[in-house]
């Protein structure tokens, strides 16, 4: 009686073959189950940013007031860009606006985070920057509310203080010289905590022997900081710029809340105007122009940024 002997060698090739069909259904079933568990993520992503923008490239045509259907205008929205001498205005402002703020935001917040990183008892550091960064996570409007109180030119603390050691008061949010200082003043006491809590991160990412062995070799504290700390945290303050600077160009509400845009424009930024433009003149198509052009103001100014990072920001 024949008996019929197994070939090792198809049997390893058939078992290699199940292997890799299980293989490739088991990273089937990975990709599938990815793809499933970022669906709403893509789907939010589509319905709240894409979405808005495609909608917002078609209104740049249209003649659109809410409340009747939207008609076609060509390139009448476009040509009103060019020809609002109002917009320019409002763009200078928000140019200064974004300027300080991301400015001072940045310098101030990196020094605070320097601050809360010195040696000092756990107890000081909790409480030093639960204080500092406890703005940020109160609401704009209330924390605008209370600025508000504060530099009200007849009964405002700050006025109060002033006359008591012989100053003359102030009128911060009602004089065209002073509100752009007091609304650049607000964003900078309002969002330095987050800032400062973006450089922490940054400081304490730097090697302690990096100083250490500065201080063997003799040297000082300027040249630490200058060769050590800020090359090491420029990644981090590459974005810490770019996000200060895209959240400066789109402040509203506590520009809304101090004062309104006034005294006459000289607060007056593009989001806010194209609030106004868009839900109290009812001119969708033109608001919508407005904010293509900061869109891709913001789209130019970042590339430029990453462009200009490669001769400041050392990633090694």
């Amino acid at each position: 009686m024949l008996t019929t002997v197994a070939d090792p060698y198809q049997t390893s090739a058939s078992a290699g073959k199940q292997r890799i069909s299980r293989w490739r259904t088991n990273r089937v079933q990975e990709v599938f189950a990815g793809y499933l568990f970022i669906t709403p993520a893509f789907i939010s992503l589509f319905i709240f940013l894409v979405a808005p923008i495609l909608a917002a490239f078609v209104l740049i045509f249209m003649r659109y007031d809410v409340l009747s259907p939207p008609t076609w205008v060509g390139t009448y929205n476009l040509s009103q860009l060019i020809n609002d001498a109002r917009l320019r205005d409002v763009y200078w402002n928000t140019l200064r606006f974004v300027v300080f703020a991301t400015l001072f935001n940045n310098v101030l917040g990196l020094l605070l985070a320097m601050g809360v990183n010195r040696a000092m008892p756990s107890i000081i550091k909790y409480l030093l920057r639960t204080a500092l960064f406890f703005p940020v996570l109160t609401t704009t409007a209330s924390l605008a509310l209370v600025w508000n109180f504060l530099l009200t030119q007849d009964r405002g603390v700050v006025n109060y203080l002033l006359q008591q050691i012989g100053l003359a008061p102030v009128p911060w949010l009602s004089s065209s010289a002073w509100a752009m200082v007091s609304v650049v003043m607000f964003d900078v006491w309002r969002a330095c905590g987050f800032l400062m809590v973006i450089y922490l991160a940054g400081l304490q990412a730097i090697p302690e022997v990096l100083y250490e062995a500065a201080s063997i070799d003799g040297a000082s504290q300027f040249q630490r900081m200058r060769y050590i700390t800020l090359p090491l945290i420029s990644p981090t303050a590459f974005f810490a710029i770019i996000i200060s600077l895209i959240g400066a160009a789109q402040v509203f509400d506590n520009v809304w809340v101090l004062t309104g845009g006034g005294p006459g424009d000289a607060t007056r930024i593009v989001v806010l105007y194209i609030y106004e433009i868009g839900f109290k003149r009812f001119e969708m198509g033109y608001a919508a122009a407005v904010s293509l052009t900061l869109f891709a103001i913001l789209i130019a100014l970042t590339l430029f940024q990453f462009r200009l990072s490669r001769r400041w920001v050392h990633y090694d």
